[in-house]
């Protein structure tokens, strides 16, 4: 028997970050101090959007990416909701379509002008009310180009077809908050992580079950598909509060295929996987290292590779998509590091060393790329496709002629519960409640006063019938 570890060979054992230099990094943002467990940060390879710390409302700025450097203090925001946003998401095939979710219970969608805004924007391009509560997390579907799922903190999710703005379907079998949400490949099955410690593979169009675990020696808080490797991977917590990762086969939870205990940090534990190189990256909030895998179909299948470090703690990460990334430096994956304390966001490089200055093929396969796959209706019908794919050997290919066009609607009432959300929107501060409070405390005045006059006119009625009937006899 050999004691030595066994070790495999791999293109990725020396991939490196490299942190962007002073001039590519944002700086001078008001990054939210909200402490809701998201990413705050969305790019693509276009824009760059971080969710802001704002008074009376909530906002995300959206920046350019090439516009690097401080940024003035007046800068236009996005700040059409009531309440903080939590979470922002660009849509994968639109680079000028983003959306977002706030404490307000709405889902808006906004269209970026070409350039960036030059004024506040205030006017979403579609707002969508269904949740009774707060709105937690987004995402877009990964294949058609007008599906967008929500979760709530009524432990809900909402299918919404954006080509007629309304939602098609309501998921409803969490019995907790819903923490997080991820795609297969083809978009044909969805993945929830949720507070009641249960991990559910779901058939997204029916609201089907297909598989669920109940994790009670790994708590489970993210979930990920590691593409089309039939695989699920999760961050959680152990017994002994020790943040874990766990492997999971898609079509049998009863037992995770492995376990690996990462550190004894208290910080929530943010997957990021690669399909293309199959590489795991594991980063932390409050940490300031990210560490990274690469994940095979066989034994060990976790490769633990090398470990980015940096002395300052990250409040979120946004990643750029494949056709955003630099080919010509063998960049593999670019991360927008959040620092709150310095109101700052610098870019991390993920990258394979190579002496060769020609394209790589080995490290850069066929990508899912910027056009859907198929339309909001066809998914709705059933039909399954895998994504479009692209080469990066000519860089980033032409842009996506597609114009993304709003459902025009009429106002009308959403009531949920009896509530009619569009005309009561939750107050914002303790000044509004009370405002709120004396104006239903007036309207309740004068409701009793009309029922009491009301009251007093149907005895007189009464009266006066009564009246009619004695007389009526004697008159015959």
């Amino acid at each position: 028997m050999s004691w030595r570890p066994t070790y495999r060979s791999s293109k990725f054992r020396n991939v490196y970050g490299k942190v962007g230099n002073r001039e590519h990094c944002f700086d001078g943002i008001p990054i939210t101090k909200n402490v809701h467990d998201n990413h705050f940060c969305a790019v693509n390879s276009k824009f760059l959007a971080v969710v802001t710390e704002s008074s009376g409302g909530g906002s995300f700025i959206v920046i350019p990416v090439p516009q690097s450097g401080r940024l003035d203090s007046h800068y236009p925001k996005v700040c059409g909701h009531q309440g903080n946003v939590l979470d922002i998401k660009w849509n994968p095939f639109f680079e000028n379509i983003i959306a977002s979710c706030s404490e307000d219970t709405s889902v808006r969608v906004w269209e970026i002008p070409e350039g960036g805004l030059r004024r506040n924007m205030t006017e979403a391009v579609l707002e969508l009310y269904g949740h009774s509560r707060r709105v937690g997390v987004i995402e877009w579907h990964p294949t058609s180009s007008g599906i967008l799922f929500s979760a709530g903190y009524d432990y809900k999710i909402l299918i919404w077809n954006l080509e007629i703005g309304e939602p098609v379907k309501m998921i409803d079998c969490h019995t907790d908050v819903i923490l997080s949400m991820s795609f297969n490949t083809d978009g044909s099955l969805l993945a929830t992580s949720c507070k009641d410690k249960k991990l559910r593979v779901i058939e997204p169009r029916s609201g089907a079950v297909l598989q669920q675990a109940s994790c009670k020696n790994h708590r489970v808080n993210r979930v990920v598909f590691l593409g089309n490797m039939k695989r699920l991977l999760t961050t959680g917590v152990s017994r002994w509060n020790t943040r874990q990762i766990a492997l999971w086969d898609q079509e049998d939870l009863s037992m995770p295929i492995v376990e690996e205990d990462i550190d004894g940090l208290s910080g929530l534990l943010f997957p990021f996987y690669d399909a293309d190189t199959h590489m795991l990256y594991l980063a932390g909030k409050g940490d300031g290292n990210i560490r990274y895998f690469e994940i095979t179909t066989e034994k060990p299948y976790l490769q633990y590779l090398m470990e980015f470090r940096s002395p300052t703690p990250q409040k979120g990460l946004g990643v750029m998509p494949k056709h955003g990334l630099d080919v010509g430096a063998c960049e593999v994956f670019r991360f927008y590091k959040l620092v709150t304390l310095k109101g700052l966001i610098e870019p991390i490089s993920m990258i394979v060393p190579r002496r060769s200055d020609t394209y790589q093929e080995d490290i850069y396969p066929m990508t899912a790329g910027t056009e859907p796959a198929l339309t909001a209706s066809e998914w709705l019908s059933g039909i399954n496709r895998e994504p479009v794919l692209m080469s990066l050997k000519e860089g980033y290919q032409r842009p996506n002629q597609l114009v993304f066009k709003a459902p025009v609607k009429e106002k009308k009432s959403v009531v949920v519960n009896g509530i009619d959300l569009l005309e009561n929107i939750p107050p914002r501060t303790e000044n509004e409640l009370l405002r709120m409070f004396f104006r239903q405390q007036d309207e309740l005045r004068r409701l009793k006063e009309e029922l009491t006059t009301k009251d007093v006119r149907i005895r007189q009625l009464e009266l006066e019938l009564n009246n009619l009937k004695n007389v009526s006899p004697n008159n015959v």
